[in-house]
């Protein structure tokens, strides 16, 4: 539609000299550009108020670049404008080896929150979870700031020490202490359970399709009476899409991995498998939470999706946007990072906001059981301005998990999801693992009865 348009106006202006007949077309054509004309007009004049009355001397590259950066980020979350710097950094992460700490974050009215802690990064040793706050750096306050700021004085040296001031819930704020490393996230870590593969994947860059695999053929060589593979995808918060692909691409004998959808919703790109699985058909689990995002989200939808693996944990993310990093200039002048398509499932699900739901719901902790059965965890939907879900689609809400660890259980030597996953291998499948007794979590009064208002079974909770 949009080529129609330009080659129609190209024939106007062409023809102009015996044509005095405008279409409404070409009148609300001008009229769109005279308006942001005059809205960049009021810009300029903003830019130079500030720049000559405000109560110090301001730099206006910083503030153009806040600007540009704020018009960006108020489309949806993941939408941003790098400096020059900060697409530098972005690529020393992708290719997976940078400076810091080892955090996932984002920014959320103001206030940067954390995705998720990295394996083996100063940050995961630390005890940072997803869904803390992080709101000072060096006891200096970032609210307020862009992610990329708040990042940039969270980064530097390695062996220089670096205080966090952490917000969590139902805590009061404390301070973490962590020295810089050169964070080089593994790109697999494998091992054998018993007489089952496991690999933990932490991220989706340019090494993890590679290194997956080599790990995977590594195990099958050192024990061909290997009977099935567990794929740890918690916390990892995505990454690189074609490495999405070609992580699924190991387990999936051709057919669809995950679709794209931009604005055009005819204009739609596959991403397919190639023929080969490197597993011959073993039995695989995969297990995800809520730190499960982005590229992770692909991978178990696809593999959830075409009955490949069965998924083991709490609901993932809900991120089902795919970004396009652009260069300007040639990355001269930064980039812009831009959310261009949704992605979808190979049956056709888009997980925005949503999530990606286990086929065996299980909590880690007792404790976890019961927040989620309290209080909504932070997830996509939590964004104010994150994208819209499917139409009629939202995300679970308080409920009691289906398990949780029973009495007597280890949780600080054990790993409770990673036990119930091997259960299902070993039973054959979710259906027919035994199941245990529902965790004795219970949903908070006060959040039940609001729920209950809000779908018309009861009064409404008065706030107090």
């Amino acid at each position: 539609m949009r080529k129609y348009l330009l080659i129609g106006v190209s024939a106007f202006v062409l023809g102009a000299g015996t044509m005095a007949y405008v279409s409404p077309i070409a009148q609300a054509t001008n009229a769109t550009k005279g308006e942001t004309y005059k809205m960049l007009e009021l810009f300029g004049d903003v830019l130079q108020t500030v720049d000559t009355q405000y109560v110090s001397e301001v730099d206006n590259k910083k503030l153009i670049e806040a600007a540009l950066d704020g018009m960006l980020t108020s489309l949806d979350p993941h939408s941003g404008y790098l400096s020059p710097d900060s697409f530098e950094d972005m690529n020393d992460t992708t290719h997976g080896e940078y400076g810091g700490l080892g955090i996932e974050v984002t920014s959320e009215d103001g206030v940067v929150k954390v995705i998720s802690p990295m394996d083996g990064t100063p940050a995961a040793r630390a005890g940072i979870q997803a869904g803390d706050y992080i709101t000072a750096v060096n006891g200096q306050s970032v609210l307020g700031l862009t992610v990329n700021e708040a990042v940039k004085q969270m980064r530097g040296a390695a062996g220089e020490g670096v205080t966090l001031t952490i917000a969590r819930d139902k805590t009061d704020p404390f301070d973490v202490k962590l020295v810089r490393e050169v964070i080089k996230p593994k790109a697999a870590i494998a091992r054998m359970e018993g007489d089952y593969g496991y690999v933990r994947l932490p991220g989706f860059t340019e090494k993890s399709t590679d290194a997956l695999s080599a790990s995977i053929t590594d195990l099958k060589a050192k024990n061909p009476k290997m009977k099935g593979l567990i794929l740890d995808l918690r916390n990892n918060p995505g990454g690189l899409l074609d490495q999405a692909r070609g992580v699924a691409d190991l387990f999936l004998d051709g057919g669809e991995v995950v679709s794209q959808r931009g604005r055009d919703k005819r204009d739609i790109q596959r991403l397919n498998a190639t023929p080969g699985d490197l597993l011959n058909g073993l039995p695989m689990v995969v297990l995800i939470n809520q730190g499960s995002a982005s590229a992770a989200e692909i991978v178990a939808g696809a593999l959830q999706d075409r009955h490949r693996a069965e998924l083991v944990g709490i609901t993932s993310f809900g991120k089902g946007s795919v970004q396009t990093v652009i260069p300007l200039r040639g990355g001269a002048d930064g980039a812009v990072k831009l959310t261009t398509a949704r992605y979808f499932t190979p049956s056709g699900r888009s997980i925005q906001k949503t999530g990606i739901e286990p086929d065996l719901e299980v909590a880690q902790t007792k404790d976890q059981a019961q927040d989620i059965a309290n209080r909504v965890w932070f997830s996509e939907a939590s964004f104010k301005n994150a994208l819209n879900a499917d139409e009629g689609k939202t995300r679970q809400g308080v409920h009691t998990p289906a398990e949780a660890p029973p009495p007597g259980f280890d949780e600080k030597k054990g790993d409770f999801q990673l036990e119930r996953g091997l259960a299902v291998l070993k039973a054959g499948s979710v259906e027919a693992v035994p199941k245990l007794p529902k965790p004795q979590a219970k949903i908070a009064e006060v959040t039940a009865k609001a729920a209950a208002a809000a779908a018309g079974k009861g009064p409404a909770v008065e706030k107090k």
